[in-house]
């Protein structure tokens, strides 16, 4: 009987670190996107498009920085060149600024708003929404109860809708910005710390002359305020970059499942501290809702160990 290759004792401690450092880098990125609403309270005096801005251009100078101190810069030259010579990458990072530009907008505002606990909706429903772009635009198919899982979604969607008689744009426009932000990067193949360079650069020349054209008018928040606040703004750059870097690190060395895992920490600590710390309401109505979303996420989550029938968009002839 042929028997599988075994791994050498060294090899498979190497593995089982590398999961280990995984699970923490992907953790830590979770986490700290949790935390991410202590951050902009703490800045809430500054209108969200000027903090967007701020976001962008820092991002940027970081990245650079983080290239020269890695030296990727040289990566970076190799990435322009191709670019200049296939512009589909480009194009598609472009559109993968944009998107990712309009998803921090949103949450900026939302948290300085006091829609923290929206916001919590709005990341617990992306994994569906991933799901059904998939299905709609990459003709994946889904089973029964992946099936199942997202109308259990769309009834809890619904049901804030017809009990405060508007659509939860806040939810949905976070789930759907970031969804359509995940299926461009699905198509595009490029260095993760590359990517995020690209991204925040396509952007970046229209936040920095936001940014100058404000400070002329003697409107802006940056250097005039307080010193404090004046660090806070430098400092979005630094929290934008450092949870995307240890999520690139972390999920290199686990699975797509743990991830799928990892990635409710984020909602469940905003909806706490929606709850908890900012004081805001949180009705029986919302509670139905989430109830409906949470089902949803747990029949999704255990989806794959059930049977699979499969349902697909049909091709017309």
């Amino acid at each position: 009987m042929a028997r599988g290759r075994r791994i050498p004792g060294p090899a498979k401690q190497q593995m089982g670190n590398n999961q280990k450092s995984g699970v923490l880098y992907t953790f830590f990125a979770y986490f700290l996107w949790g935390l991410f609403p202590i951050y902009w309270k703490m800045i809430e005096q500054v209108p969200a498009i000027e903090i967007l801005a701020h976001r962008i251009f820092w991002s940027f100078i970081f990245m650079i920085i983080l290239l020269a101190f890695l030296r990727k810069m040289g990566d970076l030259k190799t990435s322009i060149k191709e670019g200049v010579r296939h512009p589909r990458t480009p194009l598609l990072l472009l559109l993968a600024s944009v998107l990712v530009s309009g998803n921090w907008f949103i949450y900026i505002w939302a948290v300085n708003n006091g829609h923290v606990i929206e916001t919590s909706m709005g990341y617990y429903i992306n994994p569906l929404v991933s799901i059904l772009l998939g299905m709609v635009f990459l003709k994946e198919k889904l089973n029964r109860w992946q099936c199942l899982a997202f109308l259990l979604a769309a009834c809890g969607v619904a049901i804030q809708t017809f009990s405060y008689g508007h659509i939860p744009w806040i939810a949905i426009g976070l789930a759907l910005t970031f969804g359509f932000y995940g299926l461009v990067k699905k198509k595009v193949d490029i260095d993760a710390f590359i990517g995020l360079t690209f991204e925040t650069f396509f952007v970046m020349p229209v936040a920095l002359l936001y940014l100058l054209v404000i400070q002329v008018k003697g409107t802006a928040s940056f250097a005039t305020v307080s010193p404090g606040l004046t660090v806070l703004l430098i400092g979005t750059g630094v929290v934008t970059a450092i949870p995307l870097i240890c999520f690139a690190q972390g999920a290199r060395s686990i699975s797509l499942t743990m991830i799928g895992f990892f990635q409710y920490l984020t909602p469940t600590m905003t909806l706490i501290m929606g709850i908890a710390f900012f004081k805001e309401p949180f009705t029986h109505v919302q509670l139905l809702s989430f109830a409906f979303i949470w089902l949803a996420l747990i029949v999704f989550s255990v989806s794959g160990f059930l049977p699979k029938k499969k349902f697909h968009v049909e091709e017309v002839a």
